[in-house]
């Protein structure tokens, strides 16, 4: 059902009526419409009754923060409520050919917009799970708080993970200043993964779904890896605009602790296994 809000706000900016309502795939938490009006205009609508009441005004802004000069495409959010997002529809077609190489310079650019302290402006959410982005000018503090030890301590109240396992990734998030390189405040799209990078109308690189905030790059490369690599090719046009420290590729599973977590979360303890195998690793 198409929320009234979004019905009234077509027809005072002079779009018209929904003409016709496609559901549209892909998406895990929420459900996807391309909506067509009798201006010709169409948008893509995001809706569902159980999300926190802010989780789409917080999308929102991510989406506002991601819209950087040099940096991959965004949909702009027209409208939202405690149910739903309305945003522009990019109308996705097939890749271009240099996609990969301008997505990879694209975010690196993205990347290069940094500034001193490590958070976001506000609380989001990584999927439906909340995601704490209090400013904190230490890095290794802020991952292994807000992202680590946050997810951690939320499985432990959620029956998927004893105390003993959290005491590891405790351990392991002591150990974050002697395994991982001092880099700055990156302002990042925060849930990269194949499934939130898609294209425009002309075929080039877009994303969706942001858990906005500023952190570190690597940290957001290492999601394009987790579940199915993006094609080597990014990686080196990403590094001919921001080269990266050496060995960047084998602190992967690292950073991806944090969304192996936060999976586990979301979808139980099938993910767990992944999530020991990290910690073991880093014994």
């Amino acid at each position: 059902m198409i929320p009234q809000a979004v019905i009234h706000w077509l027809e005072a900016n002079d779009f018209g009526e929904v003409t016709t309502s496609r559901y549209v795939g892909g998406g895990c938490i929420n459900q996807g419409t391309r909506l067509h009006t009798t201006s010709g205009d169409s948008f893509f609508l995001k809706t569902n009754t159980s999300t926190p009441p802010d989780m789409f005004e917080r999308e929102a802004e991510g989406l506002e923060a991601l819209n950087q000069v040099g940096g991959p495409r965004t949909p702009r959010p027209w409208l939202y409520g405690p149910d739903f997002i309305l945003m522009e529809d990019l109308v996705p077609a097939p890749r271009a050919a240099d996609y990969w190489r301008v997505f990879g310079r694209q975010l690196a650019t993205l990347h290069n917009v940094t500034q001193p302290r490590f958070g976001f402006d506000h609380d989001n959410y990584i999927g439906s799970t909340p995601q704490p982005n209090e400013w904190t000018p230490d890095g290794y503090q802020f991952f292994a708080e807000q992202r680590l030890l946050y997810q951690a301590r939320l499985a432990v109240r959620q029956g998927l993970m004893t105390g003993k396992v959290a005491a590891q990734v405790e351990h392991l998030s002591a150990r974050l200043p002697d395994l991982v390189p001092q880099q700055p405040a990156s302002l990042l799209h925060g849930d990269l993964w194949s499934g939130n990078a898609i294209t425009d109308a002309g075929g080039g690189p877009a994303v969706i779904d942001p858990a906005a905030h500023y952190g570190w790059a690597e940290a957001e490369l290492a999601m394009t890896a987790l579940f199915g690599s993006f094609p080597e090719v990014f990686y080196r046009a990403y590094q001919e605009v921001r080269p990266l420290d050496k060995g960047f590729t084998e602190r992967f599973a690292l950073y991806n602790l944090y969304h192996l977590l936060n999976h586990l979360n979301l979808f139980g303890s099938g993910y767990l296994g992944q999530v020991m195998s990290i910690l073991h690793y880093y014994q």
